[in-house]
């Protein structure tokens, strides 16, 4: 089975939302990406449709952006 992916950059709007995320499902369907520790995976969230992190990717390359945390622009700086 694909697993989600689950990309954040650790300001408190996104780990919220990774524990809310974490709660709801089965943590072990989900990859946890922290884009401000791993920024070669930058490119890889934005090829996947990300805009804004936090963001989810479904296993059907859905992506759902939860609130709004930082935009992949400021990750780049």
């Amino acid at each position: 089975m694909k697993k989600s992916v689950f990309y954040h950059a650790g300001c408190p709007v996104c780990v919220s939302a990774e524990h809310e995320i974490l709660e709801l499902m089965d943590p072990s369907s989900i990859e946890v990406v922290h884009l401000g520790e791993e920024k070669s995976k930058i490119e890889l969230a934005e090829k996947a449709g990300v805009k804004s992190v936090p963001a989810l990717v479904t296993p059907t390359g859905k992506v759902l952006h939860l609130n709004f945390g930082a935009s992949m622009a400021d990750l780049k700086n």
